[in-house]
């Protein structure tokens, strides 16, 4: 009896991209924002106000919604860190709630939630 060997396909290596330096952030002068026109605009623009947020909501995006169930969810808080409009509202560790009128119906919260204590349901618009 023979035996044959067989070829065996090397697994290419991975591929790695090259690290880049991080560059120093810029600091841009706005403190005569006010004064500005149509003609002077800083590069990558920047928020005068940090915290505006608040003042716009923006919930009438989406097209799910996140539903919680509070006894479901353990305080693991996956679903505060993650959530990109700060729409968990946390009571005593554990969520409990979500603002509506800022939530843009992304689903992270649903997806990062070890404990299916949040589900995302087609948003029934008035």
């Amino acid at each position: 009896m023979s035996v044959e060997k067989k070829a065996v396909a090397k697994k290419p290596a991975p591929l790695r991209k090259p690290r880049q330096k991080k560059l120093p952030k810029p600091k841009w002068d706005v403190s005569d924002l006010d004064t500005w026109g149509p003609d002077r605009h800083e590069l990558g623009a920047t928020i005068p106000e940090a915290g505006n947020s608040v003042y716009n909501e923006t919930g009438g995006w989406r097209t799910f919604v996140p539903e919680l169930d509070p006894e479901k969810c353990d305080g693991c808080m996956l679903c505060y860190f993650y959530c990109p409009d700060a729409s968990i509202i946390v009571e005593d560790g554990k969520a409990v709630a979500v603002d509506l009128a800022h939530c843009k119906g992304c689903g992270i919260c649903a997806k990062e939630c070890p404990t299916g204590a949040i589900v995302m349901k087609l948003d029934e618009k008035e």
